[in-house]
This record gives structure tokens, C-alpha cells and sequence, in this order.
């Protein structure tokens, strides 16, 4: 079972940036998709970003669109979550999330198809 280990969270003012990496402790090679989702207070886990591992196709949730750039590096099993214009809104625990398979069912989008998860990290954005 692959482990995921996200860094890079923290503090940061409302404009600023943070780079997000999530490592994996074994290849990444099987994997369908990877992911970043987030967490708010009281509030469900939404997707962020998701990448293809195979191929690097991306999809963005609306809200970071433009804002928030998801990439990998097959070599070291690693997808980076680099997120500029950083707003208070953005403001949650960041989570990666792997998927070891496709789906015809459920979106790229969705929590189902994602099995494999991180510990999470903090990312606040002061106003």
C-alpha cells in the first residue's frame, strides 16, 4: 500500500503563496489519479485539483482556477499543489489523495474513486 506525505502548509497573507508537495512512499506507476481535496472547519471535504499520472491531464475546481497550479514528478512520486493569489477563503487542511483505478461510474472529482490518503496539512490565509 502506497503512503502519502503531504508538506509545505502554513501561514500566509491574503495575496501570498504556498507550494503543496505530496510524496509517496513507494511508485506511483499503478496509479490512476492523484489529488488534492481540502477540508474547511464545519464545513465537507471539496476537491481541489486532480492530475492523470499517466498522460498529466488536470482539472481544476471553479473557485481556483487560474489561482492554483497542479503538477507531478513521476521520478520522485511526487504532485505539487502551487497556489498563488491565496485568499481567506482558501483557508483548510489540505489532503492528496491517490486513485489506483479508473472509474466509469464516479467523476475524477469525486472522493469514491480516491483510496489511498494523506495525513493532511494546514494551509491559513489571513485577511
Amino acid at each position: 500500500q502506497v503512503q502519502l506525505v503531504e508538506s509545505g502548509g502554513g501561514l500566509v497573507q491574503a495575496g501570498g503563496s504556498l507550494r503543496l508537495s505530496c510524496t509517496a512512499s513507494g511508485r506511483l506507476d499503478s496509479t490512476a489519479y492523484v489529488a488534492w481535496f481540502r477540508q474547511a472547519p464545519g464545513k465537507e471535504r471539496e476537491f481541489v485539483a486532480t492530475i492523470r499520472w499517466s498522460g498529466g491531464r488536470t482539472d481544476y475546481q471553479d473557485s481556483v482556477k487560474g489561482r492554483f497550479t497542479i503538477s507531478r514528478d513521476n521520478a520522485k512520486s511526487t504532485v505539487f499543489l502551487q497556489m498563488n493569489s491565496l485568499k481567506p477563503g482558501d483557508t483548510a487542511v489540505y489532503y492528496c489523495a491517490a486513485s489506483s483505478f479508473y472509474s466509469a461510474v464516479y467523476s475524477i472529482r469525486s472522493l469514491r474513486i480516491y483510496d489511498c490518503w494523506g495525513q493532511g496539512a494546514q494551509v491559513t490565509v489571513s485577511a
